[in-house]
């Protein structure tokens, strides 16, 4: 039996390493005036602390989730970072469409982690 901090562990590690990848690809949107080649290298930087999270993540998750277990849990912790970024950072809004899309991808997401279907 795993323990809690061996479950937690790699999904804290996702949700650390989404913060940055997120900061890598949308943080330049409020930088629209800075030239495209500083804002690649500046977002190339940061991806570089998400990998050194992320790849921890999936290598400490593979024991205790599949593969496509670990994909689909760091695509619904990208969602939640995402919109949790583009209110606070953004100053953009969540729009109903935009949640019922959400749910719909964390809908497939439960269904990676239920039992084979007979």
């Amino acid at each position: 039996m795993q323990t809690i901090a061996a479950r937690l562990t790699p999904v804290l590690l996702l949700i650390c390493s989404n913060v940055f990848m997120t900061f890598a690809w949308y943080g330049h949107l409020k930088f629209k005036d800075r030239p495209l080649w500083l804002v690649v290298l500046a977002s190339w930087g940061v991806a570089l602390f998400e990998y050194c999270l992320a790849v921890p993540a999936n290598r400490f998750g593979s024991g205790l989730y599949s593969a496509a277990q670990l994909k689909a849990m760091q695509e619904v912790i990208t969602l939640i970072v995402f919109a949790i970024f583009a209110v606070t950072y953004l100053g953009q809004r969540v729009t109903i469409n935009q949640v019922l899309g959400f749910a719909l991808i964390s809908a497939g997401a439960f269904f990676v982690f239920r039992a084979p279907i007979p």
